[in-house]
């Protein structure tokens, strides 16, 4: 009994002189408070991604995957940088493969935008060997038959 006193002794002695706390809820918002990168610091940066020379195979894929995910067209720059790094792990199909997603980026300006890309990269295509998907047939139905009633 003298300890069920003295445990409710203490709780009244600790509500009189401990103030009640009020408890107050401060909103934060977390997100869209970071800096804010600039067009040209996103170029650079992926640029520099894809110029860094112990680059493999894996590596310019997650880039390649990472540019077109997001909703923007990458810069020629980036894209002829993307082509170097291609050449130096000897792999051709993903070049072709980045300049085919690059053209479906575009979406419905693809009459404006990829024949300016194309202007831009041609240069290092040609200096890569590398050709273009219309260049290697890619822009046509590969099994594109003549229908036999139009014989």
């Amino acid at each position: 009994m003298l300890k069920s006193a003295s445990g409710t002794l203490f709780t009244v002695l600790k509500k009189s002189v401990v103030p009640a706390s009020r408890i107050t809820a401060i909103s934060v918002r977390r997100a869209h408070g970071g800096p804010v990168e600039s067009d040209e610091e996103f170029d650079c940066r992926y640029e520099a991604f894809f110029n860094r020379k112990d680059i493999d195979g894996w590596e310019i894929r997650k880039g390649m995957s990472d540019l077109c995910g997001m909703d923007l067209v990458p810069d020629p720059k980036i894209i002829k940088a993307a082509m170097h790094a291609c050449r130096r792990v000897n792999d051709y199909a993903l070049a072709v493969r980045f300049i085919e997603a690059c053209k479906d980026k575009c979406g419905p300006k693809v009459n404006e935008i990829y024949p300016y890309i194309i202007q831009e990269i041609k240069p290092t295509l040609v200096e890569l060997g590398i050709d273009t998907p219309e260049e290697l047939g890619y822009d046509k139905p590969e099994l594109a038959l003549e229908n036999v009633y139009d014989v």
